[in-house]
């Protein structure tokens, strides 16, 4: 029997025609602070849904202190997973949320994070389950952001690690995985094949302009069904075209050259 209610939240933070997602993270308020980009979080939701993404993704902070305050309408995913880069153990996440919470607060989406390979992660798999049969429960799309990372990882975009995590999401019972792009198309191919469930990239540390829409036009050739890239898009001096730009790229086919184009005509 189909879900209605996940379908009906599944259509707010994705694009129904093209059944791919623009997703922008901002939950590294937690882990890293008020950097860049971060300060004024209305503002910056009102830029990123100008530029026609699907949602953001946050902590409690974000519908609370600042989701929206004029302009478009966008997708919001609450985060339950947290650790800050003070800690000791800063891959080990640990819930701060609910999912009942979380609807209470208007999300269309819940997500998680796990780090596959760190000395907790049976703790955050274990977390990872009891939350999926939730998300099932009450209907709610789930996104599951699973990284290798841990003291027997030495390539965090090996591809071979990359895998495991993907599929280890789809088999928890994901609806979308977040994982790190493994560097080109061929590659990145064997993880979206590997995984049944529909892959995002994650955008990681800073890059070039040209070095994203390239990550992003390999993932999608790959068969990706889009991205969840947080600082390359909020920390951007114009994050609006930069949206536009990647839009393009997902859900309209155009190539990382047209995308670049488009950023240097909006005056980028």
């Amino acid at each position: 029997m189909i879900n209605i209610g996940k379908s009906i939240r599944m259509e707010r933070i994705m694009n129904r025609e093209t059944g791919k997602t623009v997703i922008v993270p901002m939950d590294h308020g937690v882990s890293v602070g008020p950097i860049e980009g971060l300060i004024d979080m209305a503002k910056t939701v009102d830029m990123i849904a100008d530029g026609g993404a699907n949602a953001v993704l946050g902590h409690i902070g974000l519908p609370k202190y600042g989701h929206r305050r004029s302009g478009k309408d966008i997708g919001l995913i609450l985060h339950l997973s947290a650790s800050t880069s003070l800690s000791p153990y800063p891959n080990k996440k640990v819930l701060v949320n609910t999912v009942e919470n979380a609807l209470r607060l208007g999300a269309d989406g819940i997500s998680i994070h796990i780090n596959i390979g760190d000395e907790c992660e049976s703790d955050m798999l274990r977390d990872f389950g009891n939350i999926a049969i939730e998300c099932s429960y009450w209907g709610i799309p789930l996104v599951a952001m699973l990284y290798p990372r841990g003291p027997n990882i030495k390539n965090e975009k090996d591809i071979e690690c990359v895998k495991i995590a993907a599929r280890v999401g789809a088999e928890l019972g994901a609806d979308f995985i977040k994982t790190n792009y493994t560097g080109s198309p061929e590659t990145f191919r064997k993880v979206v094949e590997g995984c049944p469930a529909p892959v995002l990239i994650a955008g990681g540390s800073r890059l070039t302009d040209e070095e994203t829409f390239k990550m992003i036009e390999g993932a999608m050739q790959a068969g990706a069904k889009g991205l969840s890239i947080g600082r390359n898009v909020f920390q951007h001096k114009n994050p609006t075209a930069f949206v536009k730009a990647a839009c393009m790229v997902v859900h309209s086919n155009a190539s990382a050259k047209e995308a670049m184009d488009y950023l240097k005509d909006s005056g980028e």
